[in-house]
């Protein structure tokens, strides 16, 4: 539980899943994705979803409230499936506060990236993005960012692949996620100790959400 003095500070952890949003040319099916955010907190949460490039996305419920210990999904889909639009890194914002109150308690990004095939790699980050904005409402600036890492003497390093281990911890958080969830689905083929509770799988969502970062940035 969060203490008053923990919520002025501005660093309120944001829980979603997944951290990242990959669609593609050839699968309309992808065209059309969800994000699903989590609100273990005691107290009811007020979300507004941003983007660096509205005009590619229609954000439905972009804006809302999540009562304490629940969750809402956040549907995206992509308009603008375009060759020209092809590995080019967006980026989304989910910012919340406080319902009744107006100060930002924390924010989460997650990144967005059209490829060609099913089959190919995202593309290395982009450094520099676009004024995040939605349409009728203030613009708000992202500072540039990088993924390359630089050593004590200067050079830039690339890091190499995900071990085992993280990937393993990936499938796993995945599973986890899959598994039905204690009092909220009904009666299911599996055995109880089966059904995890939605604490358990926020911290799945979480971890899985870091995994993501390293495997992005590796």
């Amino acid at each position: 539980m969060f203490h008053q003095s923990q919520l002025v500070d501005g660093k309120l952890p944001v829980f979603v899943f997944p951290s990242s949003l990959t669609f593609y040319s050839d699968d309309q099916s992808t065209h059309k994705q969800v994000l699903t955010l989590y609100n273990p907190y005691d107290f009811p949460l007020r979300f507004k979803v941003l983007c660096t490039t509205p005009r590619k996305y229609t954000v439905v419920e972009a804006e809302g409230t999540i009562k304490e210990k629940c969750c809402c999904d956040i549907v995206i889909r992509h308009i603008d499936i375009c060759i020209n639009n092809e590995g080019i890194k967006d980026k989304f914002r989910i910012q919340v506060v406080e319902h009744g109150q107006k100060k930002i308690l924390g924010r989460k990004e997650v990144i967005s990236v059209l490829l060609p095939k099913k089959e190919s790699s995202p593309p290395p980050a982009e450094d520099n993005f676009m004024s995040m904005h939605v349409p009728g409402r203030g613009r708000e600036t992202i500072q540039p960012t990088s993924s390359s890492r630089h050593g004590p003497d200067g050079n830039v390093r690339t890091g190499g692949g995900p071990s085992l281990i993280i990937l393993l911890a990936a499938v796993t958080c995945i599973l986890a996620l899959m598994l039905p969830t204690h009092g909220v689905d009904g009666d299911t083929n599996l055995p109880g100790y089966l059904h995890l509770s939605l604490h358990q799988k926020l911290i799945a969502a979480y971890i899985l959400g870091l995994v993501t970062m390293v495997v992005l940035q590796s």
